[in-house]
C-alpha cells in the first residue's frame, strides 16, 4: 500500500504540529502548577518613641514542595532614625526553609545577610558600613498562613547585631 507524497507530507505536518502544541500544554502545565505553589507574605514595621523612628519593609516567597517542606527567599529595607544620635540604613536579603512535620508546628531555618549603614550626627562615634549574617533557628506554631514562634541567631555578636538580642519573637504570614 503507498501512500502518495502530499498524503505523506499532511501526516507528517499534521504529527509535528499536534507535538508542537502537546509540549506548548505541558509547559503550561508545569508553570501553572509551580506558580501554584508559590505562596507570598512578608512583614512591615513601623516603631516610634522620643526621637525615635523606625520602619521596615520585608517581603518574601517562598515554594511548597509539598505540605511538609517550603523554601523561600526574602528581602528586607529598614531605616532608623534616632533624633541627634545617628541614622541608619539596613538592606538585605534571606533564604528561608521551612518544614511542618505536623499542620501545627513550623521548624524553620533562616539565613540572612544584611548591610548595616550607620552614620553619627556626633563626632564622638565613627560612622560604620558592614554586612551582618544572621542564621536563625526556629521554632512555631502554625494556624493556616499565619505561624507564631520564636527564633535564635545562632551567629549573633551584640556588638554587630541589628537586634537586641539573639532571641526574636516572630509573626509569619503567607497567602
Amino acid at each position: 500500500m503507498r501512500i502518495n507524497t502530499k498524503k505523506w507530507h499532511f501526516l507528517l505536518l499534521s504529527f509535528l504540529f499536534m507535538s508542537f502544541v502537546n509540549a506548548q500544554n505541558n509547559a503550561e502545565l508545569q508553570t501553572n502548577s509551580f506558580w501554584n505553589n508559590v505562596r507570598y507574605g512578608g512583614g512591615l514595621g513601623v516603631s516610634t518613641g522620643t526621637g525615635f523612628f523606625s520602619a521596615t519593609i520585608a517581603p518574601s516567597a517562598i515554594y511548597d514542595f509539598n505540605p511538609q517542606f517550603s523554601l523561600g527567599v526574602g528581602l528586607n529595607g529598614t531605616y532608623n532614625r534616632s533624633k541627634d544620635f545617628f541614622k541608619s540604613t539596613i538592606v538585605g536579603g534571606s533564604v528561608i526553609g521551612l518544614f511542618n512535620p505536623i499542620e501545627a508546628l513550623q521548624l524553620s531555618a533562616e539565613f540572612e545577610e544584611l548591610n548595616v549603614s550607620r552614620n553619627f550626627d556626633s563626632s564622638d562615634f565613627q560612622d560604620e558600613n558592614y554586612w551582618y549574617p544572621a542564621l536563625f533557628m526556629g521554632i512555631g506554631y502554625r494556624s493556616q498562613n499565619v505561624t507564631f514562634g520564636i527564633r535564635y541567631d545562632v551567629l549573633y555578636d551584640e556588638n554587630r547585631s541589628i537586634y537586641v538580642d539573639p532571641w526574636a519573637p516572630f509573626v509569619r504570614f503567607y497567602f
